[in-house]
């Protein structure tokens, strides 16, 4: 019983040390830590949401799919909760208890833990990065709300999430940005390395006009660069094409933020640094690449 306890201690230790942040063993071990007597049935309807939930929107077919699985096999996996002043808060498996509502449960199988309200706006934006995909407006007002109450600077950000400082840097970024063209970008209609660009511009009626320009004329992202110089658009930072390099910057900017590390691309060469095999396992992933082990 005892190491179980140790178990458990470090893993919540790991989870919210400054290492980057591994959510499913976060959870993994609180499940295979608990002991029967501790996974208990709860009712539904005395459950709410993380409050430092930053998904505002699920997807309803999803859900739909996994309440029929529900109804089919029952919860699989118990939820992992605190307990509240009024019933309980939810610490993980948001989407799970959302689809067992669908499926017309009256309980849930749960897990009772107590984190305080940092540690639970954490696992609320590990789970939903990286499991969910939040749209990029979502991960940006749940990354300044962590710094805001939090007061980690960007680069303590970065390593935790295992993201680079630029990545965070020009994601908050977004956050300039007019409310309608946030909106364009949260529906992914404007993708991130177009919002970037036009974060970088302080006229909101030309950066409305732009992101309209985008889409109806399917401008890439070396256009809109172009336009931005041309025109001498007030910046917040200053775009600069003074250097034989300036393609590959918007290349490697484009692949860092889909890929999540930094990359280096040179003339015939692109270079994908990673610091683990696991790491390296997550970029091939993200790039489709299988290996056979066999």
């Amino acid at each position: 019983m005892e190491n179980k306890r140790k178990a458990l201690g470090r893993g919540l230790e790991q989870l919210f040390s400054n290492e980057v942040i591994d959510f499913d063993n976060f959870e993994n071990n609180i499940i295979s830590n608990a002991k029967k007597s501790e996974i208990v049935e709860i009712p539904l309807d005395e459950i709410r949401s993380n409050p430092y939930q930053p998904r505002k929107v699920f997807d309803e077919k999803a859900l739909n799919e996994l309440a029929e699985s529900i109804k089919e096999h029952g919860i699989v996996q118990p939820i992992i909760v605190k307990k509240s002043i009024k019933g309980y808060e939810l610490i993980a498996a948001e989407r799970r208890t959302k689809a067992s509502r669908l499926a017309k449960m009256s309980t849930i199988p749960a897990i009772i833990r107590d984190l305080n309200d940092q540690e639970m706006m954490e696992i609320a934006l590990i789970e939903n990065i990286q499991r969910e995909n939040l749209n990029p407006i979502e991960e940006a007002i749940a990354f300044k709300k962590i710094i805001d109450e939090t007061n980690m600077t960007q680069e303590q950000v970065a390593v935790k999430f295992g993201k680079s400082r630029t990545y965070i840097t020009n994601l908050l970024g977004l956050l300039n940005l007019p409310e309608s063209v946030r909106t364009l970008v949260a529906n992914r209609e404007l993708s991130m390395s177009h919002a970037r660009t036009l974060s970088k511009i302080t006229d909101e009626v030309k950066v409305i006009a732009l992101a309209h320009k985008i889409i109806n004329e399917n401008l890439n992202v070396r256009d809109l660069e172009k336009i931005s110089i041309d025109n001498q658009l007030p910046k917040r930072v200053k775009i600069s094409r003074n250097s034989n390099n300036f393609k590959y910057k918007i290349y490697e900017d484009t692949m860092r933020e889909v890929i999540g590390t930094k990359v280096k691309i040179s003339t015939k060469k692109i270079e994908i640094p990673f610091d683990s095999e696991k790491d390296l396992e997550r970029i091939l992933d993200i790039l489709q690449i299988k290996i056979d082990s066999d």
